[in-house]
């Protein structure tokens, strides 16, 4: 059985991943979030869009 502090520390973890802030160059994009539902990367759209088209 699961306690209940250990489900919030659970929730405050998965809302912290859910920060809007790209790995790559560390701004705050509301893409970000979308990029992480869609292809599971923290990346803002206009590092994604790099990566697509350099991907070194």
């Amino acid at each position: 059985m699961i306690n209940e502090n250990s489900s919030k520390d659970l929730n405050q973890k998965d809302l912290d991943e859910f920060n809007n802030k790209c790995e790559e160059c560390k701004k705050e994009d509301e893409s970000v979030s979308q990029n992480l539902i869609l292809t599971g990367f923290k990346l803002c759209k206009s590092c994604r869009i790099s990566k697509t088209i350099f991907p070194i």
